[in-house]
């Protein structure tokens, strides 16, 4: 049994903190919201007020939080997880981040003596409470090698891309081909709606076709049957925010991404409409206003 803080019990922490629980590990949580965090108190989970709290005496700290300012927060702040953490503690940031910053974060940890392995994740809230995700890390392989029985509980796949970095790297261009995947699949169901076809029919030949893809079998089957706002999975706004983070690092390498670029728009319009925080398919709305 290890010791661990969990920091950020959102959609994907929740389950994915379930699952070190499960595994028997001692479990100390921090949320900024307490009320999403209560749920693992029951199951006997330790609940702090500050990610310094949570984080004194852990063996290692997983981070599963929104965007590069929550990370920030949780590390860094004046009540951040550094303030307590233990030199040789292992820190996972499960989190989907900017590149730069996740540069910036390690060389923090560096100094503080912590192992730092980059792992964010793919897969939906489901995948996390079953322990189905995929782990795309960028770490050191002896950190890596300490950390794997720890990562066990939470993934059916782990795929080592090199160094600190290296995974959300990955992360990043995976997440904006999903971005265009999604937005072209908006555009096709709008087309096929326009054309008179059946949606519920279009999105079925979809699945079945050399277009298919999880991304595309999923949203197109969300546009036709609709109901953006229940069950939500992941939402508009952090879909632009991984879209803005997957730009931004592309212009760093300098290299142009002009798909990429347009879904970015289509996801900006929609959250510009107050669109945030239903389902990402929600863009089929963005695809229906085009002339």
């Amino acid at each position: 049994m290890t010791r661990i803080a969990f920091l950020g019990t959102g959609r994907m922490g929740l389950g994915m903190a379930r699952r070190l629980l499960a595994a028997g590990h001692e479990l100390h949580v921090y949320n900024r919201s307490c009320a999403k965090a209560q749920p693992l108190e029951a199951c006997g989970a330790h609940l702090h007020r500050s990610p310094r709290a949570a984080c004194e005496g852990a063996h290692a700290i997983f981070a599963m939080v929104a965007d590069d300012e929550a990370s920030r927060c949780v590390w860094l702040g004046p009540e951040g997880a550094l303030e307590s953490a233990l030199a040789g503690a292992l820190a996972l940031e499960c989190s989907t981040l900017s590149h730069a910053w996740v540069l910036e974060l390690a060389a923090h940890m560096r100094g503080r003596g912590l192992a730092y392995i980059d792992t964010p994740v793919t897969g939906l809230p489901a995948h996390a409470a079953s322990g189905d995700l995929t782990l795309l890390v960028g770490a050191a392989d002896a950190d890596l090698a300490a950390a794997r029985a720890l990562l066990a509980p939470l993934a059916t796949g782990l795929i080592h891309f090199g160094p600190v970095g290296a995974g959300t790297a990955y992360k990043l261009i995976v997440n904006l081909l999903g971005a265009v995947q999604i937005a072209s699949s908006a555009e096709a169901m709008a087309l096929a709606e326009r054309a008179g076809l059946e949606p519920e029919a279009v999105a079925a030949a979809l699945a079945t076709g050399q277009a298919a893809s999880p991304q595309v079998v999923r949203n197109t089957h969300r546009m036709a049957q609709g109901g953006h706002d229940q069950d939500v999975a992941f939402t508009p706004r952090l879909r632009l925010k991984d879209i803005e983070y997957a730009l931004g690092f592309a212009r760093g390498l300098g290299l142009g991404a002009p798909f990429g670029a347009l879904a970015g728009q289509m996801y900006r319009e929609l959250c510009s409409r107050g669109e945030i925080s239903c389902n990402e398919s929600k863009i089929i709305d963005v695809a229906r206003s085009q002339t």
